[in-house]
């Protein structure tokens, strides 16, 4: 039996995320207490197993903080019973949370006439530190919308047998930050750089001049072989540790480019049936 327990910020996208698992077949239940978990999980999915043989639960802040507290314990017993629990924690950053609010001008779980927004979601994080800490994988979807969410809910959980680590790889641009839910970082900014060519600035990594002119610099070939290295390194013992997902981020400048050629690189290297290979280009719409 699998089970998922989706949790994250407000505003974060998991409500998405709860309908993009219905559609890939979970059961899926949102705000459930975390003081129910143990007696949905022995009087519910063990009693009816044929139907909640793939159950998503969302648990977010408005359950009590005392009963957050105990995720810790309540996980315990769940994986004792033999249950096959992933945690998916997703997250946004403020400026992101608060703009998304200002334009639904939906209400905060925990803003009150005494707590503004900024306050709440500070409050909210804190009490969400428990389950943070257990998460199998981060979601940060600063700047993800709502179909580019739904293809990565389908592509890294909802629609994949969970019998090898997912691997995924993204492109991204560092004047427009860092990934917060990269494992690996890599800095192709040192690479020979195709937007001071004029005829490729306004192409990207997946137009065939900008890929003719990477693939014919020593640097940009070197920079891939050692990233290749080290992930057909420890990519087996990641799996050893019971790892599902590794996420590895290559940056350049404005992640249109040098990132992009080097992801889709590595796609094509690392694609097997012993992998789930993902692709995104955060910078590419």
């Amino acid at each position: 039996m699998k089970l998922l327990i989706l949790s994250g910020l407000s505003g974060s996208g998991k409500s998405i995320a709860l309908d993009t698992l219905e559609d890939c077949g979970y059961y899926c239940i949102d705000n459930l207490p975390v003081t129910l978990l143990e007696d949905f999980i022995n009087h519910v999915m063990l009693a009816d197993k044929q139907t909640y043989a793939k159950t998503a639960i969302g648990i977010d802040a408005r359950n009590q903080s005392e009963s957050l507290s105990n995720f810790s314990e309540s996980l315990s017993i769940i994986r004792s019973k033999g249950i096959d629990c992933e945690i998916i924690f997703m997250q946004a950053e403020e400026a992101t949370l608060l703009k998304r609010y200002s334009e639904t001008r939906r209400k905060h779980p925990l803003t009150d006439s005494n707590i503004p927004l900024k306050e709440a979601l500070k409050i909210e994080k804190e009490m969400l530190t428990p389950i943070a800490r257990h998460a199998t994988v981060v979601i940060d979807t600063s700047r993800t919308h709502y179909h580019q969410l739904r293809e990565l809910i389908r592509d890294q959980i909802g629609e994949r047998e969970i019998t090898h680590i997912s691997l995924q790889f993204q492109s991204f641009g560092f004047k427009h930050g860092v990934p917060l839910d990269a494992d690996f970082v890599f800095d192709a900014r040192s690479l020979p750089n195709p937007h001071w060519i004029p005829e490729l600035r306004g192409l990207t990594g997946k137009d065939q001049p900008v890929i003719d002119f990477l693939k014919s610099e020593a640097l940009v070939l070197e920079f891939f072989e050692d990233i290749t290295g080290f992930l057909e390194k420890w990519i087996p013992r990641f799996e050893a540790e019971g790892r599902s997902y590794l996420t590895v981020a290559i940056g350049c400048t404005g992640g249109q480019h040098r990132s992009v050629y080097l992801v889709d690189c590595l796609s094509r290297q690392f694609k097997s049936p012993l992998l789930n290979v993902i692709v995104r280009h955060r910078e590419l719409h």
